[in-house]
């Protein structure tokens, strides 16, 4: 039931209004991923809202944007960093593709919509942890949060996109520099007084999980 709660959100903006969605002539829907590393290259891992899978930022491309327009764009919206927050560091030379399986799709876009082709985005946050802001969008694609090693297990990510992620992970390594530990301490958080302050867990293997609470959601599990 997880992968096919992921499976069919991953296709859902797809859905929903198929006349706006720009694809091309084998039907794959370009959009761009993000990769966001910290000092010690430990990559940024969301968990999706509601679900217990994680995954990297991504959104599609709208009409008129280039991709590194859209992954501004998508990174603000997904994480509420700015470009300020950050520094491309390479992206991936061609678009890389993954099929969504057609029982997914719905009706409507069958045998038009076939999926994603992606350019990703390598980039190395600047600013600080507390600068993430999983609120900036009225639909937040997160609840929480956490900082991963670089080579993220594949059997966290939906089948369908693993062959992706592995390509993207092995061309962006060698942008990889030597880890900075001795800038991998943050600022702790100073938040407005509307605002709800995050939570911090730890996983299995010690590592911290930033939960931050969105609309709709009035508790977190760990997972």
């Amino acid at each position: 039931m997880r992968s096919e709660n992921l499976e069919k959100a991953d296709c859902a903006e797809a859905a929903e209004s198929f006349e706006d969605i720009m694809l091309d002539r084998e039907g794959f829907r370009p959009n761009v991923g993000i990769i966001l590393l910290n000092p010690t290259n430990k990559v940024w891992w969301g968990k999706r809202v509601r679900e217990h899978s994680w995954q990297f930022p991504q959104g599609g491309i709208k009409y008129g944007e280039s991709p590194e327009q859209a992954m501004y764009r998508e990174l603000e919206e997904e994480t509420g960093l700015l470009p300020q927050h950050v520094k491309v560091l390479g992206r991936t030379r061609d678009w890389l593709r993954y099929e969504v399986p057609d029982h997914f799709i719905k009706r409507e876009i069958r045998g038009h919509y076939r999926g994603q082709k992606q350019i990703w985005f390598l980039l190395r946050l600047v600013g600080r942890d507390c600068d993430v802001n999983l609120r900036a969008s009225t639909h937040p694609e997160f609840d929480a949060w956490r900082w991963h090693e670089y080579w993220v297990p594949l059997d966290m990510v939906i089948e369908f996109k693993r062959e992706v992620y592995q390509m993207a992970l092995q061309e962006l390594s060698r942008f990889l520099s030597r880890p900075d530990h001795s800038k991998s301490r943050h600022t702790p958080r100073t938040l407005p007084s509307q605002q709800v302050p995050p939570q911090l867990e730890e996983d299995e293997n010690g590592a911290k999980i930033v939960f931050a609470k969105v609309d709709a959601i009035t508790e977190f599990t760990k997972d």
